[in-house]
């Protein structure tokens, strides 16, 4: 079994989470979202997001608008709405729980230290 094989399904189980919580802080584009995402270590590519923004769109979580760009074609910002808030808030508690859990199941107990 490939180590890199379980990363990359890590990395995408959060990547929806993540990619609302940019937009939760400001409307962005895609270009400020990978950034966003690479400047903490989360490495994702034009071609996975995009079906992942088309997806949560359909969803009704995002919406988007067109602004005109001083150095280029216009943009897409893509911005949260309402329901993708809610939507968010509720991966936020599931994120909180997994996260005690996981800690739970993979800290050592003091106890085995003594032994």
């Amino acid at each position: 079994m490939k180590i890199e094989n379980t990363k990359a399904q890590m990395r995408k189980g959060i990547l929806e989470y993540c990619i609302l919580s940019v937009l939760a802080k400001n409307d962005a584009y895609v270009a400020e979202i990978l950034e966003t995402l690479k400047e903490a270590k989360l490495l994702v590519v034009e071609g996975t997001i995009y079906p992942l923004l088309t997806r949560l769109k359909n969803g009704k979580l995002l919406e988007y608008r067109w602004e005109e760009s001083t150095g280029g074609p216009p943009r897409k910002y893509y911005k949260l709405t309402n329901k993708g808030q809610e939507f968010l808030n509720e991966l936020g508690d599931t994120w909180q729980d997994l996260q005690f859990a996981v800690n739970t199941i993979t800290t050592p107990n003091k106890t085995d230290n003594n032994e």
